[in-house]
């Protein structure tokens, strides 16, 4: 999203990754499975450890990388986190229990609108939400997981430039385009809406933080 110069300077001034962060992310490289970009990561784990959440809830496991470095800026927080892909749900359950993080990790296996269904019904509620999942139903997911969130508490939302390619959809791959469309509308619906205050940063792939009002 910024020149190749800045974005290396920007990863030039993050703190050296733990060597268990390091494998869980030669191991995403190996294996094409997508986490958050490192400037993008260090910002949302900066929130965390400004905001010190108590309960935090993520839609979007898969390798369970985020859901552990979160728990790195918050240790004394616990999280419920969502994913739809079994494989991808089996290796964060391992990788996580490798970090000895179990008892504060509670992986959900499931369609993450189902989950997100049961955990209203439960009157389960979140101080912190990070979205980082299907980015075509970023909509249906922000519409089930608001009541969830606190009032006071925040919503992050990865990948909402997406590549650049929301300034003009036309632009997009056509594969892309009804996706791109979404994503749009979601960034308009969210920096309007008028329970949250919303900014969305150009680092990484696009990191949107919404903090709803109090």
């Amino acid at each position: 999203m910024m020149n190749e110069d800045i974005q290396g300077y920007l990863q030039e001034l993050i703190n050296p990754a733990t060597d268990q962060v390091r494998e869980l992310e030669e191991y995403a490289h190996l294996h094409n499975v997508p986490i958050m970009e490192s400037t993008a990561i260090d910002f949302l784990l900066k929130q965390i450890m400004i905001h010190q959440p108590k309960r935090i809830l993520e839609i979007g496991t898969a390798i369970g990388y985020s859901a552990i470095r979160m728990l790195e800026a918050s240790p004394e927080a616990e999280i419920i986190t969502i994913e739809r892909d079994k494989q991808r749900y089996e290796e964060a359950v391992r990788f996580i229990k490798e970090s000895q993080k179990s008892e504060q990790v509670d992986v959900r296996f499931g369609d993450a609108l189902e989950v997100l269904e049961e955990l209203q019904q439960d009157k389960e509620s979140f101080d912190f939400i990070f979205i980082d999942a299907a980015k075509g139903k970023y909509r249906d997911f922000f519409d089930l997981a608001h009541p969830l969130l606190q009032k006071g508490g925040w919503l992050v939302t990865d990948n909402v430039l997406f590549r650049g390619y929301v300034k003009d959809e036309e632009t997009a791959p056509k594969r892309y385009r009804n996706m791109v469309k979404k994503i749009r509308a979601y960034n308009q619906f969210l920096s309007a809406h008028p329970e949250y205050i919303t900014s969305i940063l150009p680092i990484g792939d696009g990191v949107m933080i919404s903090y709803k009002k109090d």
